[in-house]
């Protein structure tokens, strides 16, 4: 199918470029842009009255489970520190997972990122009673909304050697059954250092190896999991996740709050991926990460939070301008971090509307009290642009949102349903 995006402003964030122009969409991809682009018989052309069109917007780190967690009631006993917010929380959450609540969380969660101009989630998964096919499940929400994902399931030690088991042959099964399919990817994942030994560790990597892609985990969230590398291997994190083969090209790192600048550089010298991810990182007390120090290849993420990367943006920039050092000046480059991370996985261009690229946009209903140019385009992706200007959205050519509608699901029933299972989810937890 062929679309003529007509009276378009375009915006690109990288390279810079913001100018009036019209977009010709072919299958899967930009085919044509231009100033002014002749129609042709048979296509479908849209006049967008001059709305800006961006690039639709990655979310690097996620966990699509905790959709369901909005407003559940906090644990009896406070928790004092990380740990016993994963004890006391997340860890009972993700056990009482089944799969109507694995699929309605992530489909509420997908409707949501989709809104806020989100096209492609990159979801960190744990259901320990709902391993085996959770992650095609999760597959089916995303693509029920019509978003991309690169998914994988959590392997961790911490239910005994048959669960981790599964949660390899999890990521196994689902790597060998996507294949080069144009929405989703795989990559093999891992919860942290701190609860996997030497053995799972080494097994993540094998996979991973085999696989040919990376290791998607949380580092350094939290200083227990350096101090527990440390006593485990008498060395640095990132030593020990080295020597186990978990860094290689392609793994993506999230967090890493913890590190010392030699370990950045090692991480850098072995092709990882480090997403940031402001918002969780204050909401849990862990610390700031000195994004100043994050390589190149470094990207922007919510950890569990909605997947407004507008607003973890923002919130990324607000808290870096407390302890800037270059930090506050690299937010907008994780933005981009999030396109070169995606045509990584998927080999064709993300984040340009330039012919050849994913078709894959947002159309903002914007209007700008300051002129919008090349050179200020940072200062409107974070003081201006927001989920509340999302009017609709493109995936692969698709409309997938349509003047603030999808067009092929209920959104009122979709979250009735969603309740239902975080009510039934919850009663398990009390």
């Amino acid at each position: 199918m062929r679309t003529l995006l007509k009276n378009c402003f375009l915006v690109t964030l990288d390279p810079p470029f913001a100018g009036k122009g019209d977009l010709r969409i072919d299958g899967e991809s930009v085919a044509e842009r231009g100033d002014t682009l002749q129609v042709v018989a048979g296509e479908e052309t849209i006049d967008l009255g001059g709305k800006v069109v961006i690039p639709g917007m990655v979310c690097a780190h996620t966990h699509l489970y905790s959709s369901l967690a909005r407003g559940m009631n906090p644990p009896r006993r406070k928790p004092q520190n990380f740990l016993q917010v994963l004890r006391r929380l997340w860890w009972k959450l993700d056990r009482a997972l089944d799969d109507e609540s694995v699929y309605y969380s992530a489909l509420a969660g997908a409707l949501e990122s989709l809104k806020c101009g989100t096209t492609l989630l990159f979801d960190h998964h744990s259901s320990p009673n709902a391993i085996a096919g959770s992650l095609d499940i999760i597959k089916k929400a995303l693509a029920d909304v019509g978003l991309r994902g690169v998914l994988c399931y959590e392997v961790t030690d911490r239910g005994g050697r048959k669960e981790r088991d599964a949660g390899l042959e999890e990521n196994r099964r689902f790597l060998a059954a996507t294949g080069g399919g144009s929405r989703f990817r795989g990559l093999v994942g891992a919860h942290a250092s701190f609860t996997l030994g030497k053995s799972s560790l080494e097994a993540c990597a094998e996979l991973a190896a085999t696989c040919r892609t990376g290791v998607h985990m949380h580092v350094a969230e939290d200083i227990c999991d350096v101090r527990d590398a440390r006593r485990r291997s008498g060395s640095g994190l990132i030593r020990r996740l080295e020597r186990a083969g978990i860094v290689r090209e392609g793994s993506v790192f999230a967090h890493c709050v913890h590190l010392r600048p030699a370990e950045f550089r090692a991480l850098e010298k072995g092709g990882a991926w480090l997403v940031h991810n402001p918002r969780s990182n204050m909401n849990n007390a862990v610390g700031h990460a000195p994004v100043q120090l994050f390589p190149g290849r470094s990207a922007l993420g919510t950890d569990g939070f909605t997947a407004d990367m507008f607003e973890e943006a923002r919130s990324g920039f607000f808290r870096a301008q407390e302890d800037p050092g270059g930090g506050p000046g690299r937010i907008p480059g994780m933005i981009a971090g999030g396109w070169r991370l995606a045509a990584s996985m998927f080999g064709t261009p993300f984040g340009s509307l330039s012919t050849g690229a994913a078709a894959d946009l947002a159309v903002l209903d914007y209007e700008p009290p300051t002129p919008v140019t090349a050179a200020n385009i940072p200062g409107h992706f974070l003081f201006g642009f927001g989920s509340s200007s999302v009017e609709s959205v493109m995936v692969g050519g698709k409309w997938v949102l349509w003047n603030r509608s999808h067009p092929m699901i209920d959104d009122e029933a979709v979250m009735k349903r969603a309740q239902d299972a975080a009510g039934r989810l919850w009663k398990k937890l009390t």
